[in-house]
């Protein structure tokens, strides 16, 4: 049995969306029935793999297929949209985090807790997050000996 290397680091949320769908949980993801997806594939609007007796889908195949029976009729200038399918919703009191599997990317929304509630948001309804933000950054700084690397501008004395 093969065992990490020590100091080795470990993708957080590589195991957070599973690799390959099930029909069933796809079915519900869609919001269609277990006979409509073998419908589809013999019409080959989706392939399956197979896993022993079972029907599978690439976890990433589930957001284009997703996208593909979003309707076109919405507009905005908003040209970042990920389709996918919301794997968790924590609610508190006002507030609500949404996470979204859209294929490879994970895509977490903070709104309140009405509009998740109206939009009916719960793990494995499809969605769209569609992102539109003038300025977005991020940005870390070496640590040298528990300092901060980068040195603070010079102080203005009055």
């Amino acid at each position: 049995m093969a065992r990490a290397a020590s100091g080795s680091r470990r993708d957080p949320y590589a195991d957070a969306v599973a690799e390959y769908l099930r029909i069933g949980e796809v079915a519900s993801a869609l919001g269609v029935s277990v006979d409509t997806l073998r419908r589809w594939e013999a019409d080959g609007r989706v392939t399956f793999e197979r896993r022993g007796n079972q029907r599978v889908l690439r976890a990433e195949a589930l957001a284009p297929l997703t996208a593909s029976l979003a309707g076109s009729d919405r507009s905005s200038s908003a040209r970042n949209r990920f389709a996918g399918v919301v794997v968790s919703v924590e609610r508190d009191g006002v507030m609500a985090k949404v996470e979204l599997a859209c294929g490879d990317y994970r895509v977490v929304s903070l709104m309140s807790r009405e509009a998740a509630d109206d939009l009916g948001l719960e793990p494995g309804v499809p969605a769209t997050a569609v992102i539109k933000s003038t300025n977005v950054v991020v940005e870390t700084e070496a640590v040298r000996g528990g300092q901060s690397a980068r040195r603070s501008p010079p102080r203005s004395r009055a």
